[in-house]
């Protein structure tokens, strides 16, 4: 992608964020901040028995950038498992906001990414029977 394109996918997802909203009878929650700039994040996690992610969305507040990781995350993992969660890594939102867009703002990026792994940290530990 260019660089217009980047942003444009950027905003796109701040604008029109994907999966927004609390799940009632979500498995596991987390919610994750990022003081320096005000950013908040909770992520809202179901998974089936298999460990397949067969709802997830968010709430927050803060930079564009923080909201629209949130988006990309929640649409990048939906039907995905919990262990494609746990494999991925920054690189892997950075390269899909665009480096140059987002590099210098790695907390802001990895906000969505880092608590929706603690979603499943907290799924994988609660005791739910629901994972292998």
């Amino acid at each position: 992608m260019d660089r217009q394109a980047q942003i444009d996918f950027i905003l796109d997802h701040y604008e029109n964020p994907r999966h927004y909203g609390a799940l009632a009878d979500a498995a596991a929650t987390a919610t994750g901040v990022n003081p320096g700039c005000g950013d908040v994040v909770t992520v809202y996690l179901k998974a089936d028995g298999d460990g397949r992610i067969s709802d997830i969305s968010f709430e927050g507040e803060g930079c564009t950038i923080s909201q629209a990781g949130a988006s990309i995350v929640t649409e990048m993992f939906t039907g995905k498992t919990v262990a494609d969660v746990e494999a991925t890594s920054a690189e892997a939102i950075l390269d899909l906001m665009g480096r140059e867009m987002a590099a210098t703002r790695l907390k802001c990026v990895t906000l969505g990414l880092n608590t929706t792994k603690e979603a499943v940290r907290r799924l994988r530990s609660g005791g739910l029977g629901l994972l292998k």
